[in-house]
């Protein structure tokens, strides 16, 4: 059961409260601090990203380190977000019809209008998995695999991407459906989610799981965007490892394997900064300017801040349902 972590504040009025549940791993283990329903399987979306990519690293992908970067994105549709995944898929002869991914304009206001401007439209590249796309594209050139219906369950790339989740999450698949961008998403627990980046960036050098913590800690632009929350909470945040999904989830790991996942019960993405930064100061993240910036989010009237999103007090004194 999830519980109230988050709430609406417009001109001094409490306006709605946000739902949901909070894992906390710290030394090798679920904290006895997370709150909500941490063990229940749910849909990771693009917070299984990094996942994603290791499976294709572990099936023979080679990429530069901002490709493989762009493979754990949802990025903004920016012109060097569209310009690398292009190139990714030239150098594999590959086109963007190619891609599975629906289209899409720009997530980013300023790409968007400039491609209207242009007389253009909606494109696969455009859409904000389509680095992920292209990098799947790509482990099935190298690995000599078919192309076509490389977004099946039964592909072997999701086949070994399975195997990883479950290896890192230390839980069997609960279920298997159709993401948003049209690539397998595959069901597990909070829990398994906040251990699985743990893992990473508690991995040795060197290591394929390594280097994707490792790439997306030192290219955060191109794993988001600008004013994207994940290139905000890395850049904020020295060390972290940060990635959001669709229908309020989202991941964090710290350099010394404490991580958080979240998900919003009703979906609402709003409630996600504030919620990750007040678990991050629950794992010991010091104060800072940057981190305080992210823990509330404007209300706006008449288009200025009337009121505030913010983390509701003493949520991590309840315990979880476990």
């Amino acid at each position: 059961m999830s519980i109230p972590l988050v709430e609406v504040v417009r001109s001094g009025f409490r306006e709605c409260v946000h739902h949901g549940s909070v894992a906390l791993w710290t030394s090798g283990a679920i904290s006895p601090h997370s709150v909500g329903t941490v063990d229940v399987a749910m849909f990771p979306r693009s917070s299984n990203k990094p996942f994603q990519a290791l499976g294709m690293l572990r099936s023979g992908l080679e990429l530069a380190d901002a490709d493989l970067a762009m493979a754990c994105a949802s990025h903004n549709g920016e012109p060097e977000h569209l310009r690398r995944v292009a190139a990714v898929l030239a150098a594999h002869d590959l086109t963007e019809d190619d891609l599975h991914c629906p289209v899409a304009l720009p997530k980013h206001d300023e790409s968007r209008a400039a491609v209207l401007r242009a007389g253009g439209g909606p494109s696969r590249l455009a859409m904000n998995c389509s680095g992920k796309h292209a990098a799947m594209l790509a482990t099935c050139v190298q690995a000599s695999w078919p192309t076509t219906g490389y977004w099946e369950p039964s592909h072997p790339l999701q086949q070994e991407i399975r195997r990883t989740i479950e290896e890192l999450t230390g839980e069997p698949v609960a279920a298997t459906a159709v993401d948003g961008c049209g690539a397998p998403l595959m069901a597990f627990s909070l829990a398994g989610l906040a251990k699985a980046f743990a893992s990473l960036v508690l991995a040795e050098p060197g290591t394929a799981q390594r280097r994707v913590a490792d790439v997306m800690r030192a290219h955060p632009f191109l794993v988001s965007g600008s004013q994207r929350e994940d290139n905000l909470l890395m850049s904020a945040v020295p060390g972290a490892l940060s990635k959001a999904g669709a229908e309020g989830v989202a991941a964090v790991a710290l350099p010394d394997g404490s991580a958080v996942a979240i998900k919003i019960e009703d979906g609402a993405e709003r409630a996600r900064l504030p919620v990750l930064a007040g678990a991050l100061r629950q794992l010991g993240v010091a104060p800072s300017e940057a981190l305080d910036a992210l823990a509330t989010e404007p209300v706006l009237g008449g288009g200025r801040q009337v009121g505030e999103v913010r983390m509701l007090e003493g949520v991590f004194e309840s315990p979880a349902r476990l």
